[in-house]
């Protein structure tokens, strides 16, 4: 790969990086040029595999462009791909698998838009440069010829490698008519925010704020495949910051800018919207292994019912109670509107209404009943609770920080004792339903669910029981009820 823009030591290093993470695909992108350059076809690595590259982050999915029609395409790739289909062919993409990578190879486009949808209407070009302008970002504009002696020449006629250099996020064409023509480019950019730590340029980042309602003309399912990549991002903080300054996140997610609170002189309060994201970036800080969106997901969003719940009290103080009650009810509704799995939605929903339970612990006052029903009720969840919760401790001040920390980990040892003693991840009554049955002489129906949770209560409150004391329990429960129902 070579180019001819200036600074040569920084392009230089970078350009060596790509070479190398290309080298890593020698044995498809060798045999493929071949295959394209035999047959008289232009072949070209392109868009975000060759950003990718360039950065050192590429992955195992290939994308390419060439001036052969999908038919030809098709043929070349028959017994050579291991696998191929057309599900993108009204586009002028075929996609294939060879030793395990997934390629796509997509014609020269010359696409024009209606304005009205986002769907283009598909005109194949007949130069890369055509293809090329088409394109969102200039850093997603740059190609790579591919052919039998593998990858040649960065092509970059849009200025795509000073950008990717400078880490700025810049259109091929004016922002008002790229965005026009796909309004889901916005919301990329706030995506690419976050995955690459790339800023906006000015003129993008005033045309999304003039022309943000344009994104009502993508579909529900467009966006939020977008908002999982973004809070996925390395830089999720920023993506969700590039959001809600842009005016986009008041169109699609408006719950998070609707956190920032006017601050007056007389009723002090921390900045909801800069905590959570300062929550945000503490739970991604805790994470282990791969990004988790339940988690930060809940991060982000534990504070929304603050505004809602939000009093002046006297004195000067504020007041937000119940938020995380109303908080979670707002979840529901958000990602249900966005779409999202249901049990992704309850998760998520879960965490929020739990995330203010441990501050009732004080300094350790809680019984073991407490304990219990805190692991039970968070219960799969207790996990990304611990860090939710840990990581909604924000304070600046160093000892009281100290302190939340020192009383949350004395909590976690009281859950891991606990569960040592009663195996808390199965916290259930002890009896099941057929002995609760026999032992009443009752059918199956509501009855034995409501002496289920007697004794599912029973069991929180004072630990495991041994079967006699279960039995003596229920049974003097049982007779309670009947003896109540009788007088009435």
């Amino acid at each position: 790969m070579s180019t001819s823009v200036p600074d040569p030591e920084r392009r230089a290093r970078l350009l060596a990086s790509g070479a190398v993470a290309l080298r890593a695909h020698d044995d498809i992108l060798r045999p493929l040029g071949a295959l394209f350059a035999t047959a008289g076809y232009e072949l070209f690595l392109v868009g975000g595999s060759v950003r990718d590259a360039l950065l050192g982050r590429l992955n195992t999915d290939l994308d390419f462009t060439t001036n052969a029609l999908p038919e030809h395409t098709q043929a070349l790739l028959a017994g050579w791909a291991d696998h191929q289909w057309d599900t993108g062919i009204e586009f002028g993409t075929v996609s294939a698998v060879r030793n395990g990578r997934q390629i796509e190879i997509t014609t020269f486009r010359s696409d024009a838009y209606d304005r009205v949808s986002r769907n283009p209407v598909v005109r194949y070009g007949s130069t890369l440069a055509e293809d090329l302008v088409r394109r969102d970002f200039t850093v997603n504009a740059m190609a790579v010829r591919v052919d039998g002696d593998g990858p040649g020449d960065l092509v970059d006629p849009l200025g795509g490698f000073d950008a990717l250099l400078e880490g700025v996020l810049d259109t091929p064409t004016e922002p008002e008519v790229s965005f026009a023509d796909d309004p889901l480019r916005m919301l990329r950019a706030a995506r690419f925010v976050s995955q690459l730590g790339f800023t906006l340029m000015p003129r993008v980042r005033t045309a999304v704020r003039e022309m943000a309602e344009q994104i009502d003309r993508i579909t529900v399912e467009r966006i939020t495949a977008e908002l999982d990549k973004l809070i996925l991002g390395e830089h999720a903080v920023d993506g969700v910051e590039a959001l809600c300054d842009t005016g986009i996140a008041q169109r699609i997610i408006p719950e998070v800018p609707a956190m920032k609170l006017e601050i007056d002189e007389h009723h002090q309060h921390k900045d909801v919207y800069w905590h959570s994201l300062t929550v945000l970036q503490q739970a991604i800080d805790l994470e282990e292994g791969d990004p988790d969106p339940i988690l930060r997901w809940a991060a982000l969003l534990h504070d929304i019912g603050k505004p809602d719940t939000k009093r002046n009290e006297p004195g000067g103080g504020v007041s937000f109670h119940h938020h995380e009650v109303v908080g979670a009810k707002m979840v529901r509704r958000r990602l249900r509107a966005l779409k999202y799995p249901k049990k992704a939605t309850d998760d998520i929903a879960q965490l929020v209404f739990l995330h203010l339970r441990f501050h009732g612990y004080g300094k350790g006052q809680w019984t073991d009943s407490a304990v219990r029903r805190y692991v039970t009720d968070a219960g799969d969840l207790l996990p990304r609770l611990h860090k939710l919760v840990r990581a909604d401790c924000t304070t600046r001040n160093k000892r009281r920080a100290a302190a939340l920390q020192a009383t949350y980990d004395d909590l976690e040892a009281r859950i891991d004792r606990l569960a040592a003693q009663e195996d808390l991840a199965r916290v259930r009554p002890d009896l099941d339903g057929n002995a609760i049955m026999e032992l009443l002489d009752i059918p199956a129906g509501p009855e034995v669910g409501r002496a289920w949770r007697f004794l599912k209560e029973l069991r929180l409150d004072r630990g495991p029981l041994d079967r006699d004391e279960a039995e003596r329990e229920l049974v003097t429960w049982w007779n309670s009820r009947r003896s109540a129902e009788q007088a009435e």
